[in-house]
């Protein structure tokens, strides 16, 4: 199977907006799937916040931002199932990336309330997450609906903007503060 129909970071990131100057909070940022490709569309005038709680994940991240001259990528420990736990000021960040960790959060709605806190105004929520009914992937009890996700969202004062292609084995959602 080529590997853009499972998940192609440069091709899934196509779909959301990313313009040079874009701060951007990578949620649960692992080794740089996303954030990478993110601080290369960002440019030198915008800026990664590459999160995760994983101390190796931001290891990895500081490894590849100095291997691609990134260095508008910033790794930075956060549990952000916590209160304000991203650690970022409220109402600065364009677009929160949340992908692929929800399905593994015990506090969902603390995730989504942090990136409605941080985002602008006009900001966005990307989502990523494992298809309902795939076999690749967390076992069926770990996925989220794609459905749930709209409702926490929308809870937390979220609207549905958009619905996009994430390969053969993700659902891709965007929300607008």
């Amino acid at each position: 199977m080529p590997p853009d129909l499972f998940l192609n970071p440069e091709k899934v990131i196509e779909e959301w907006d990313i313009r040079p100057g874009d701060l951007i909070a990578d949620f649960g940022c692992g080794a740089g799937f996303f954030s990478i490709p993110l601080g290369k569309r960002a440019g030198s005038n915008g800026r990664v916040y590459a999160l995760d709680i994983r101390p190796e994940a931001l290891e990895a991240v500081r490894a590849k931002v100095k291997l691609f001259h990134l260095f508008n990528i910033e790794p930075s420990r956060a549990n952000l199932e916590l209160e304000r736990g991203s650690g970022l000021k409220s109402d600065t960040i364009d677009k929160v990336v949340i992908a692929n960790i929800l399905f593994q959060a015990e506090n969902k709605k603390n995730i989504i309330e942090e990136a409605h806190r941080i985002l602008k105004p006009s900001g966005v929520a990307i989502v990523v997450e494992w298809n309902e009914g795939e076999k690749a992937g967390p076992v069926l009890p770990n996925k989220i609906h794609r459905d749930e996700i709209a409702e926490i969202f929308k809870e937390a004062g979220f609207s549905l903007a958009k619905k996009f292609n994430a390969g053969t084995h993700h659902y891709g959602l965007i929300f607008k503060k």
